[in-house]
């Protein structure tokens, strides 16, 4: 199968023009975070990127289903299909960012897999029942528009095989039996310059980012020996522990998949390192080989998200990190 380069953007006012670019730079797809307490709205971003762009594919990536009723989802999704008609698809899960910077807990699969169903039933343009009400989009025919689930594990799996045209994932798929053909995975990183060492400066604000986000994910799993065991995991979690219940979800998450806040500079600056082994960061020769194993485990589309003041520049690098891999 064809590899498809996508992008994916923490939106802001930025992120359309981001987008207009990503097209330019040929990239398949452009998704945009689901976390309102964090980003702007991922709905306006959206909508102005449509306005900007002709070609690239559009949508939420991923939609958290407690944050809004399935008839608004499925009113916004209709809207931006009218205006980038045949380029619109959209993934849901149970949240992660979405939910935990609200002091929340993932969603529940059943209660997933009961919103996704009413979405595909609204979009298909169906009388279907929420909250033991009827529920229809009244003045609208079938929307076309995808819908992928971002699932890791057995229970995500079964969802996305049972509703969706596609999953996301994080990682690769491993055993592809029953799943959709549209498999997306997200990856993070950067592309280094020649010689340049993992502490210089542009590797902080362009990946550093993803470190904090592996020890925001390790802490909310409750994984404290895996935290323990890298440098100066054990005194950052301490130090997490030791914050008001009712305030240290905004603490953890703060600048999440932005950049490196006060609470995690110091524990990140010591595991720079781990850059090249979790995420796509090294050279260009690096970056591409990467992306190449990944291919080969069975996905069709990667999805790079750029951070850090220059985010132009970072797309630019990793497309052409990766012209010969898709």
């Amino acid at each position: 199968m064809t590899l498809r380069i996508s992008c994916a953007f923490a939106p802001s006012t930025d992120t359309p023009r981001h987008i207009a670019l990503a097209e330019q730079l040929g990239y398949a797809r452009a998704w945009c975070y689901d976390s309102p307490a964090l980003y702007s709205d991922v709905w306006m971003t959206l909508a102005l990127a449509a306005e900007r762009t002709t070609r690239i594919g559009l949508g939420p990536a991923v939609l958290v289903p407690s944050l809004r009723h399935p008839v608004v989802t499925a009113a916004a999704i209709a809207t931006l299909h009218d205006l980038a008609p045949g380029r619109v698809a959209a993934a849901m899960g149970t949240g992660f960012s979405g939910r935990y910077v609200l002091g929340q807990r993932r969603m529940p699969w059943r209660d997933v897999e009961a919103f996704g169903r009413t979405l595909v039933e609204l979009l298909a343009g169906k009388t279907t029942r929420w909250e033991g009400q009827s529920v229809r989009l009244l003045e609208r025919e079938a929307v076309p528009v995808p819908l992928l689930v971002a699932a890791d594990g057995p229970k995500g799996r079964a969802v996305a095989a049972e509703l969706g045209q596609g999953i996301f994932v994080t990682s690769p798929p491993g055993e592809l039996t029953g799943l959709p053909d549209w498999r997306a995975m997200m990856v993070f990183g950067t592309v280094l310059d020649d010689g340049e060492p993992l502490d210089s400066e542009h590797v902080w604000d362009a990946a550093g980012y993803h470190v904090a986000m592996v020890l925001h994910a390790l802490y909310e799993q409750g994984a404290t020996e895996a935290l323990d065991q890298l440098p100066g995991g054990e005194q950052w979690r301490t130090a997490m522990d030791a914050l008001a219940p009712d305030v240290r979800h905004l603490a953890l998450h703060e600048r999440h998949l932005l950049g490196v806040n006060d609470h995690d500079a110091e524990v990140v600056r010591a595991n720079l390192g781990l850059l090249p082994s979790v995420s796509l960061t090294g050279t260009a020769e690096h970056v591409a080989a990467g992306a190449r194993a990944l291919a080969e485990t069975g996905l069709t589309e990667l999805v790079y998200q750029p951070c850090g003041p220059s985010i132009p520049d970072e797309l630019e690098r990793f497309r052409a990190a990766v012209e010969d891999v898709a």
